[in-house]
């Protein structure tokens, strides 16, 4: 059996638990194997049905007490490390999102087990052999995981989150204890972006900006681009070290990780990090003044100009086409 760790927001699973849902499904049919799922806390159980759509036919939820308080990554391995002795999975995948491998390595840590991380595809034998993400994404690594048991977690955007035909997730509570010192760090408060405001990690399209853009004000009309296109804005790490918007807006390694249909870059030179955080991103757009710029190999465009000019003559075109 593949076992799938679900991370979710009380509703229903996110994106790269659905991701992992969708590498899960392929590996169970490499293998021969079922597939089920394990989520914590009693909301959990509001993800049955989507769960049930993406090919997943069982969800094991632990609930009650403490576990119903949010997230505690100790805990939150410990219940993943009980599941995997008392439900025998072969294979155990966690979503590539900081919870998803912070749980995963906490369950690891417990059961004395190597863990293979960002992994982009499997295959099922002896050896296990996984192809994983190395280096930021730049690169990938064929290795052999050894261990009764295998874990891994799922790279972000390495496969799509495509529903299939099934029905609702059968619920089984799954009853653990937990040791309340494993509680000692957890998630207290939560800050929500502005109701009706596109999230970075879910936008279709994104606008960033980079040192080229000037400063705070230079992203006005990145923002005015970014409303008019239903997106979201996005900037470099230099920017957020500047001060100029806050860390939320970063795209790349130490930031969010984006993977809409466009991604227009103005006046980023493409940095490797910010280069993983883009690199979902199905088309991109370039707009910078030096055509040497790291990121315009990159590129699906290229405009080589200022982008306070550039970027206002986009804008009005965009305006005109609307009428």
């Amino acid at each position: 059996m593949i076992l799938v760790l679900v991370d979710h927001d009380g509703v229903g699973p996110d994106e790269l638990s659905l991701q992992a849902a969708a590498f899960g499904r392929r590996l169970a049919e490499r293998a021969g194997d079922g597939l089920q799922a394990l989520a914590v806390g009693s909301d959990a159980r509001g993800a049955a049905a989507t769960l049930g759509a993406h090919g997943i036919p069982v969800l094991h939820v632990a609930e009650g007490g403490e576990l119903d308080g949010g997230y505690a990554p100790r805990a939150w391995g410990a219940v993943l490390a009980r599941a995997v002795e008392r439900l025998g999975p072969a294979i155990v995948l966690a979503p590539g999102s900081d919870r998803g491998q912070e749980v995963l390595a906490h369950a690891a840590a417990e059961l004395d087990l190597p863990m293979a991380a960002n992994c982009v595809d499997a295959s099922p034998g002896d050896p296990f052999v996984v192809l994983r993400q190395r280096w930021g994404g730049t690169l990938l690594e064929e290795a052999e995981l050894d261990g009764p048991v295998k874990l891994l977690s799922v790279a972000p955007h390495a496969v799509a989150a495509e529903p299939v035909d099934g029905s609702e997730a059968e619920v089984r509570r799954f009853e653990i204890g937990v040791d309340p010192e494993a509680f000692g760090v957890r998630v207290v408060e939560r800050t929500e972006p502005e109701r009706g405001r596109v999230s970075l990690a879910e936008a279709k399209v994104v606008v960033g900006g980079g040192r080229g853009v000037g400063g705070p004000e230079g992203f006005r009309v990145l923002e005015e681009l970014a409303e008019l296109l239903g997106g979201a804005v996005g900037c470099s790490r230099v920017v957020t070290s500047a001060g100029w918007r806050p860390h939320s807006d970063q795209v790349g390694q130490t930031g969010t990780r984006i993977a809409p249909d466009l991604y227009i870059a103005c006046g980023i030179s493409g940095a490797t990090q910010h280069m993983v955080g883009c690199r979902g991103a199905k088309r991109l757009l370039v707009i910078n003044k030096d055509p040497e710029a790291p990121i315009v190999s990159h590129a699906d465009w290229v405009v080589v100009g200022d982008l306070h000019e550039v970027l206002p003559a986009v804008v009005a075109a965009v305006r005109r086409a609307r009428g």
